[in-house]
């Protein structure tokens, strides 16, 4: 909704008015809806406002409060307003002319930095407490908002962006190697463990789920616990706790469809995002407005050459949830002549850091540009429904009947052998080898596996940083495994700030470019909560994989994607495709870089040219699941972003 900036002299010095104008400035190239500054001497706020929520149109922020000596800049939404204007003994009628940043400053007058227990939203904010002398701010529980900081003995500095912070003359721009060491060493899609860091030595962050205080000069950070114990829930059956569910979720998408625009959502043709789609459509209904969906298919010369389990192009079950939910204007969506390799300057650009989603680039910000055009202002997704609404799979089933082969409850584990293998199309005689090797395993299940990808650090820039003690002292080895059993890995993932970081940078650059926000109901709180009480056994009942959410969503959505066990969506399928008329200029790319002596204190060049050669010159569609691939577009991808930051500082000079 905003970009927000802010500067605090610790030396009680004037804000300078030309530091003052170089981060405002900054956000120029970002739409608004109004720019407003508020200073007091030492202290400067600004907010580069973009109008999402009825609340927030003609809203002043940074905002003042002159009876409680408080002022406030933030770029949030809040969920949870009813109830805190409840707590706060506000009416309903005064609360519509209350908007969200002056809730949060009502709130923290009330309970001071405990503020940020009794939030529920997606937000970052920063308030002068003019009585304590005392800079407070907060980042939401798992990061949609972005907040980066400098500091030094005599300021502190606060933005939504790094570029704004680079727009003032005393902060350097030098490489992180420590976070860069943890970009290349992580195989799976998290680009760094330690949030506090950036990619540059003189930027840091409010990591997800933590407070920063400011005061005498020190600069605190304090995680808060969002989550917490989460006690089972024991209801007397299927039906209460999926009643249950419906109320919880349905309360998510209501609170994330609060805007005075149109609202969108992406849609596949799964479940997490059917159940989205379905629940808002329905909601939207109600209040005469329609929802309109965002579907990514392939190009229109692609030829499917995937495995049958895999769907690339998932339209028809689109249009079956389409058709079933009703009250939806549909977008389908191809991006002729677009792919990833096109879009790394502008990503780079937009992330402020390298990124490994690289499939995924064109597509995202397609969408985003076409829902802009639409006067969206809300972007539904159920991007974290995995781990909520629609938990499971194989690996969950199969620890399920271990657990029942280890406690010899052989009746009920013949049952859902019995149903597992007739949904699956499978015999007990495939199953139950694997059972027995698990169940007589001596070491847990591991949730990641040895990988290439790895590699890509030079292995100097490695010992220096030490960097895979590091990632050990954060719950993570070098090869992203885990020795938990999935369910404790499931609840443990809600506590590493680090999972999601990389999709709150993104969906923060995204909103600021187009005018929109990007909203999760599977990602609320009060929906994780309960996903984590409803009891494990309900996720793999009657040999289903997602068992919970299958029978939730019973007359939700349609039958063919409710029931659908046998084949995948997959999206990226046709990126090879895609690349093909570019296919020359990616290998001559990866071959520069994999000789390029300045990038050798960061990159193996000897691991780059090995998968170099193993790709081969001749693209091939499956090379998507190739780790040779990834290591190579992960290995451009760095390579852009230090070349960049060079030509950068030229220009600058």
């Amino acid at each position: 909704m905003s970009a927000i900036s802010g500067i605090i002299n610790f030396n009680r010095q004037e804000v300078s008015i030309d530091y003052i104008n170089k981060m405002m400035g900054s956000y120029k190239k970002y739409q608004a809806d109004s720019v407003q500054k508020w200073s007091n001497h030492h202290v400067f706020l600004c907010c580069h406002n973009q109008w999402i929520t009825p609340e927030s149109v003609n809203e002043t922020l940074p905002y003042y409060d002159y009876e409680r000596k408080l002022s406030i800049t933030a770029d949030a939404i809040i969920d949870n307003r009813a109830e805190l204007l409840a707590k706060l003994d506000i009416s309903q009628v005064e609360g519509k002319f209350i908007s969200d940043s002056q809730l949060i400053l009502l709130a923290y007058y009330k309970w001071d930095e405990d503020v940020v227990s009794k939030l529920l939203g997606d937000f970052s904010f920063m308030i002068w407490d003019e009585r304590n002398d005392k800079l407070f701010g907060a980042r939401d529980f798992s990061g949609a908002r972005t907040l980066y900081f400098y500091t030094d003995s005599s300021r502190f500095a606060f933005s939504t962006t790094m570029q704004s912070l680079f727009s003032l003359p005393y902060i350097n721009k030098n490489i992180n190697e420590e976070w860069l060491a943890e970009f290349l060493a992580i195989p799976t899609m998290v680009e760094a463990v330690d949030m506090s860091s950036t990619v540059y030595q003189s930027i840091n962050q409010v990591p997800p789920s933590h407070s920063v205080s400011v005061q005498n000069g020190k600069v605190s950070l304090s995680k808060y616990k969002a989550i917490g114990k989460v006690e089972p829930l024991k209801l007397k059956s299927n039906e209460e706790y999926i009643e249950a569910f419906h109320e919880v979720f349905n309360r998510a998408v209501t609170e994330r469809i609060r805007t005075y625009g149109e609202v969108g959502s992406h849609l596949s043709g799964g479940l997490d995002s059917g159940t989205v789609v379905s629940f808002a459509a329905n909601e939207l209904k109600k209040e005469g407005k329609k929802l309109h969906t965002f579907s990514y298919i392939p190009e229109t010369t692609f030829e499917d050459w995937t495995p049958k389990y895999y769907m690339p192009n998932e339209k028809p079950l689109i249009k079956e949830t389409m058709d079933h939910v009703g009250n939806i204007d549909s977008n389908f969506l191809s991006f002729e002549g677009r792919n990833p390799l096109s879009e790394v300057d502008d990503f780079l650009d937009l992330m402020e850091m390298p990124y490994k989603f690289f499939e995924n680039t064109y597509w995202l910000k397609g969408i985003n540009e076409e829902a802009h055009t639409q006067n969206i202002k809300v972007l539904l997704n159920g991007a974290r429904g995995n781990h909520s609404i629609s938990w499971g799979s194989w690996q969950l089933n199969m620890e399920y009947y271990t657990s029942l082969f280890k406690k010899l409850k052989w009746k009920k584990l013949n049952n859902e052998l019995n149903d597992y293998t007739r949904i699956y199309k499978t015999g007990k005689s495939n199953v139950l080898p694997i059972l027995t090797k698990r169940a007589f395993s001596n070491t847990n299940n591991s949730v990641g596996s040895g990988s290439l990808l790895s590699q890509l650090i030079n292995p100097n820039l490695a010992k220096k940083t030490n960097v895979y003690d590091r990632l050990l002292a954060f719950g993570m080895d070098n090869n992203s495994g885990s020795n938990k059993d999935l369910t404790e890995y499931r609840r443990d993932y809600y506590e590493k700030g680090y999972v999601w970081n990389k999709s709150g940078v993104a969906e923060t650059n995204l909103s600021l470019r187009y005018g929109l926000w990007n909203r999760d109901p599977t990602n609320d709180i009060n929906v994780i909560k309960f996903c984590l009480s409803v009891p494990d056994e309900l996720y793999v009942k009657k040999g289903m994989e997602r068992y919970f959410i299958r029978e939730a969503t019973k007359n939700i959505l349609p039958e063919n994607v409710r029931l659908n066990y046998h084949r995948r969506g997959l999206q990226g399928a046709d990126t090879i495709h895609r690349m093909k008329r570019n296919w020359k200029e990616f290998l001559e790319e990866v071959q520069k870089v994999s000789d390029d002596s300045e990038l050798s204190d960061l990159l193996n060049l000897a691991e780059l040219k090995k998968s170099l050669n193993r790709l081969g010159t001749n693209p091939r569609p499956e090379m998507i699941f190739e780790e040779d691939f990834k290591l190579l577009t992960r290995g451009l991808i760095v390579s852009r972003f230090i070349k960049n930051m060079s030509r950068k500082e030229v220009n600058a000079q």
